[in-house]
């Protein structure tokens, strides 16, 4: 979805990079000097999703950038560090949760770009395996438009040896990413679907094919990859659709260079679903079996989550039976019966995922560890 306007926080008027970001967006500007006025007029319109993915709030994160993932105690959760360097995205998937998660649902990036470089220097100091990713609040590659954020975090992360980056997306923007020294220390992600669920609920995105050739083109240039089967729609010939996404995949992408493929099924807030109905009338995708999980979202039955689960799983495994499988935020007992284990009987979800990342991406490979 194109920029319209660029709002500028009068805080950061003055910060280099919002002088760059003007210059390339070349779009209307405005300075902000009542954010609660700003972020109140977002709201107060017939549809604050889609005007807030028209607008680029520019101003500081005032938190933390490197955050702990936000797990559930009930489900199994992979240890994940947020890097959190903006928020929402210019896309327009119906299941997305950031449409009632942030108020208002606004696409803003953070330019204190110091605060976060600093951050990073004291993780890259506790000589433990970290993963750390961008795409939890927003899509890691929306903002090479305008930044170059992602070059230089490619290159921080490519000068130490205990912790990996993964940038995860569902567009094609790889360009700048060819000829940067990445030493194998970042992790180009795509989140995949079904064609029918790309066509019918993930609008401005990129089809299948064109994510897959854009994995492979990154593959070609020694960037390790992960996929993201995440959410696994329930539908009538879902299981037809998703062995034809599992074909594709391999069809593209060696085996030997995939650090993991996760699978989440479809899960929402109750919040969500009006959202949906409202922006998406054509959608089906809440008028599923759902009841409400121990996170209290809105899930599948659990046996139909589980059979869609092993079936993926085992269409993954007789093409790639090394490959790293996880499940995002499920429970042991579903781990159980769709995996034949659960993740304590391995070291962990956690263990696991930093063994991928510590055999694909050469950590600690200088100082004998």
């Amino acid at each position: 979805m194109p920029l319209a306007k660029l709002l500028i926080d009068a805080q950061v008027l003055n910060y280099p990079e919002v002088r760059s970001i003007k210059a390339r967006l070349k779009i209307p500007s405005e300075i902000i000097t009542d954010p609660k006025k700003m972020f109140h007029s977002f709201l107060c319109s017939d549809d604050p999703v889609h005007a807030g993915k028209q607008a680029l709030y520019i101003t500081q994160n005032r938190g933390a950038f490197i955050r702990s993932c936000p797990g559930t105690r009930a489900y199994q959760c992979c240890g994940y560090k947020i890097l959190h360097i903006g928020s929402f995205c210019n896309m327009d998937c119906s299941y997305c949760i950031l449409q009632s998660y942030f108020h208002p649902p606004l696409l803003q990036y953070f330019v204190n770009k110091n605060d976060l470089l600093e951050e990073l220097k004291g993780l890259f100091a506790e000589k433990t395996v970290s993963r750390v990713g961008t795409g939890e609040f927003t899509d890691s590659l929306i903002w090479d438009a305008w930044s170059d954020l992602n070059s230089q975090l490619i290159e921080k992360f490519s000068e130490q040896n205990h912790a990996v980056l993964e940038l995860k997306t569902k567009t094609t923007a790889i360009d700048r990413l060819k000829r940067l020294q990445h030493n194998r220390k970042t992790i180009l992600s795509w989140s995949l679907n079904s064609s029918r669920i790309i066509r019918s609920e993930e609008r401005q995105t990129t089809p299948l094919s064109a994510r897959l050739k854009a994995a492979a083109t990154c593959q070609d240039w020694g960037y390790p990859l992960g996929f993201h089967l995440d959410p696994l729609v329930i539908y009538d010939g879902c299981q037809k659709d998703y062995r034809q996404v599992i074909e594709q995949l391999f069809a593209y992408i060696s085996a030997d260079n995939i650090a993991w493929i996760s699978m989440g099924s479809f899960r929402f807030m109750p919040a969500l679903k009006p959202v949906i109905q409202k922006r998406f009338p054509d959608s089906k995708i809440i008028y599923g079996e759902f009841i409400s999980g121990l996170d209290a979202k809105m899930r599948y039955f659990q046996p139909l989550r589980i059979e869609l689960y092993r079936k993926v799983a085992e269409w993954i495994r007789e093409r790639a039976p090394q490959v790293l499988i996880y499940l995002c935020m499920e429970s042991d007992a579903v781990w159980k019966q769709s995996f034949g284990f659960t993740p304590s009987e391995r070291g962990g979800l956690a263990q696991m995922l930093d063994a991928s990342a510590v055999r694909l991406c050469n950590l600690f490979e200088d100082i004998g560890e």
